[in-house]
């Protein structure tokens, strides 16, 4: 009898172990080690740059400055180029008073612009980013479209005569007042008998017609009055010299061009090249610009 109860108390305890030992390794309960939580792989993000948004981002803003006579409207197929080049581009409505307190005017104009700026100018609108440009980092390149580069201390007028060549306009300007003109200054403008003939001969007369009743006059006093310092001296330069201009002679363009040590193109226009031979003037400015 009592080895029957012994065996059956071992046969108890064996069992109960074994229902111990289901439920622990159910529970995890008997491991001494429990495994460690899986872990996600770690996210990551993939910035995709664009190569266009970087160029956009790296060309400078072209600001472009017309001259006496004429208007921002003159660079309109320039304009349409070079935003089409992904450009960012303004054009600068320029006072027509004087080198100096123009190119101030400007030089505040351009502070508004933020990163790199090349600067273009036409006519007497290049004595006025000359002076403009002067100490300003911002500026990287100048470039002169049939236009005036003066010395510091030298006036347009003085500049005109560079080279040893002559011009008509002085003949043939209609002088109108303007309210609070110095004595003897006035507003000029080139008589619309005579602009096709001296600005624009090689437009059409259809074209040239418009521009000749709605020019922009050049105050008379700009013509005489000093430049300030010369940017071209501590910023590169190109030029444009136009062989059939009547404005300013073209002995005096290649004169300035090589006094301010330009990259000189030398092609057969009138005065207003940036009309008559836009990809040209195009091309040049995006050689400045992406030197």
């Amino acid at each position: 009898m009592r080895n029957s109860r012994s065996r059956l108390a071992a046969l108890t305890a064996t069992a109960s172990a074994a229902v111990l030992a289901g439920v622990l390794i159910a529970t995890g309960a008997g491991s001494t080690a429990q495994a460690a939580p899986e872990r996600s792989a770690p996210k990551t993000t993939t910035v995709v740059k664009s190569k266009t948004v970087d160029k956009l981002a790296a060309k400078p803003t072209i600001v472009l400055v017309h001259g006496a006579f004429a208007d921002s409207s003159g660079w309109n197929d320039v304009i349409a180029r070079l935003t089409k080049q992904g450009f960012p581009v303004l054009a600068f409505s320029n006072p027509l008073r004087g080198p100096v307190s123009d190119g101030e005017y400007l030089r505040q104009f351009l502070s508004t612009i933020p990163g790199n700026i090349v600067l273009v100018g036409h006519s007497y609108g290049g004595a006025v980013i000359t002076n403009a440009a002067a100490g300003n980092p911002n500026v990287k390149a100048l470039v002169y479209v049939a236009a005036y580069a003066p010395e510091e201390g030298e006036s347009v007028a003085a500049a005109n005569e560079l080279g040893g060549g002559h011009t008509d306009v002085t003949k043939h300007l209609v002088i109108r007042p303007f309210p609070g003109a110095a004595e003897g200054d006035a507003d000029a403008f080139i008589d619309p008998k005579w602009f096709h003939q001296l600005f624009a001969q090689d437009l059409k007369r259809s074209v040239t017609a418009p521009m000749a009743v709605s020019q922009r006059p050049g105050a008379l006093a700009a013509l005489g009055l000093p430049s300030g310092p010369a940017a071209w001296k501590t910023i590169k330069s190109w030029f444009l010299v136009a062989k059939q201009d009547r404005i300013i002679p073209p002995q005096a363009e290649r004169a300035m061009a090589k006094r301010a040590g330009a990259k000189t193109v030398v092609i057969n226009s009138s005065h207003v090249a940036m009309m008559s031979h836009p990809k040209v003037v195009t091309n040049l400015i995006r050689q400045a610009a992406t030197r």
